[in-house]
């Protein structure tokens, strides 16, 4: 049995799987084995996957499409290590990312989830030069509920005894356990991660370095910032049953930081007003990322206003301050 299974949820991505696999067979670490889920591609997807068949640390399932969270939980079924990463089929590892998590798991018995900084590259696979530098220790169930320093699904690798205690099959399922709620097609990784916070013993730490290359798009953002908000609040609605007291003293700061998130989103697609709209939002919240984090507060407020004031073209600097230029479409169904 390998040491680490490395799974990578695949859906029409013919052109970045290749970069991605090379990445992943390039690791240092050599005790592991990547299991590809085509989900329901209908591009060359699985003829490249299949291509990589030769290679024996390379297995393919393949599944009608489920969306992201169903592929890595079709994935994790079919894993056989003790340590499970994800990596999305667009994004890259570094060569040292598996042995930086595997020595850090094994040195640290008590983390149930490890993850690193991430680079952020453009479509052509460029470095942005912007960077995810999260807090990597001392996390508690508030970080990851107002900040989420694992940033992105690529970032992380799971111990295995870690996803047990979150998996649980609803009563149409019929293959295998849900570690990921296949309800969600966004917020499915922070849904999960604040779950293992609240809900478990394991503990959610950081190893230094940007040892994940996350890509980022500019396509589809203004209508999926909509989107994207729904799915926060409909993760807050199914996880407050089980901390009350939680959610009522950590939720507003929550809120805040997730529409401050969008506006800036807004802002990496030329959105002026609704970026001021969400900032508003974000204000009557709460204070707490003001407080914290006047500097970037400001800046947002600043760049939105200017955006809608002026528009994109005098101050295409503006959308240089949000984190990225913009998210993934959603590449799963």
């Amino acid at each position: 049995m390998p040491k680490a299974s490395i799974v990578v949820p695949a859906f029409n991505v013919a052109a970045t799987l290749p970069a991605t696999l090379n990445a992943l067979l390039a690791q240092t670490f050599d005790d592991f084995e990547v299991i590809i889920v085509d989900d329901g591609s209908s591009d060359s997807t699985v003829a490249i996957a299949e291509h990589y068949l030769n290679d024996p640390r390379v297995r393919l399932v393949r599944q009608p499409n489920r969306g992201l969270a169903g592929a890595r939980n079709s994935g994790i079924a079919a894993a056989q290590g003790d340590c499970i990463g994800f990596c999305d089929a667009d994004d890259l590892w570094e060569p040292e990312k598996l042995a930086a998590h595997v020595a850090h798991l094994d040195q640290n018995p008590l983390v149930g989830l490890s993850f690193s900084g991430s680079a952020l590259i453009d479509d052509a696979g460029h470095l942005t030069g912007l960077a995810q530098r999260p807090r990597l220790s001392g996390i508690t169930s508030a970080h990851v509920f107002q900040r989420n320093p694992v940033g992105n699904g690529s970032a992380a690798v799971m111990r295995r005894a870690a996803q047990r205690a979150l998996a649980w099959r609803p009563g149409f399922e019929t293959e295998r356990d849900w570690v990921f709620d296949e309800t969600f097609r966004q917020s499915e990784d922070i849904e999960c991660w604040l779950r293992l916070s609240l809900t478990t013993d394991w503990t959610i730490e950081g190893v230094p370095g940007l040892l994940t290359r996350y890509r980022i798009n500019n396509a589809g953002l203004s209508a999926g910032v909509d989107r994207q908000y729904a799915s926060w609040q409909r993760m807050v609605a199914k996880l407050r049953p089980l901390a009350p007291a939680f959610f009522a003293t950590h939720e507003p700061a929550a809120r805040a930081y997730q529409l401050r998130y969008l506006a800036r989103r807004a802002i990496s697609d030329g959105k002026g007003d609704q970026a001021v709209q969400l900032m508003r939002q974000s204000l009557r919240a709460s204070l707490r990322p003001c407080l914290r984090e006047p500097l970037k507060t400001g800046s947002t407020l600043a760049a939105a206003g200017m955006l809608a004031a002026f528009g994109p073209r005098p101050i295409a600097w503006a959308s240089r301050i949000a984190a990225g230029r913009g998210p993934k479409p959603e590449r799963n169904g």
